[in-house]
């Protein structure tokens, strides 16, 4: 079993987004996480899906993908080098002296405090699956209140890319 990280590019559609994720339900694979928007060509949309399984069942993912009429191109990120790339809003409490430890761990782990109160932080945080988890850790998940993450999106490093 290992973490793929498939990107598609669709046409920009109503619909296109349900087929997707109903040919996943519908084969029962699951999506650890996804992510989609209109890219700069109004007529298409990219999509990140984040899934979890053998070599052959990824395989069958992309063949099943690729089968969609609404699928222009896609590609299995984690086969070549990317980049990826994720936001999490989290509300802790920030009571006392852990404000200022709240403080230094949103400085070291490059996150930005964007709502302060009396009792909590609402921190802003972008990186990779690893990095958003190692803060969680940090920070301690008993002090959290709240948490929103966007999903994983990537994109190939370097000269290759996702175009139609």
């Amino acid at each position: 079993m290992r973490r793929h990280v498939i990107s598609v590019l669709l046409e920009n559609e109503s619909g296109a987004l349900s087929r997707v994720a109903g040919l996943f339900s519908a084969r029962g694979y699951n999506i650890e996480s996804l992510t989609v928007a209109a890219t700069h060509d109004p007529t298409l949309s990219r999509m990140t899906i984040v899934s979890i399984g053998t070599e052959q069942t990824v395989e069958q993912i992309i063949k099943q993908l690729n089968k969609l009429i609404d699928v222009v191109r896609l590609t299995d990120l984690t086969e070549v080098s990317f980049i990826e790339r994720e936001i999490m809003l989290l509300k802790v409490r920030a009571v006392d002296g852990g404000r200022e430890e709240l403080k230094r761990l949103a400085d070291i782990f490059r996150g930005r405090i964007l709502d302060v109160t009396e009792n909590s932080y609402v921190i802003e945080l972008t990186g990779d699956d690893r990095k958003i988890n190692g803060f969680l850790d940090a920070v301690g998940r008993d002090n959290v209140i709240e948490v929103v993450r966007s999903g994983t999106t990537g994109m190939a490093r370097g000269d290759k890319s996702l175009k139609p």
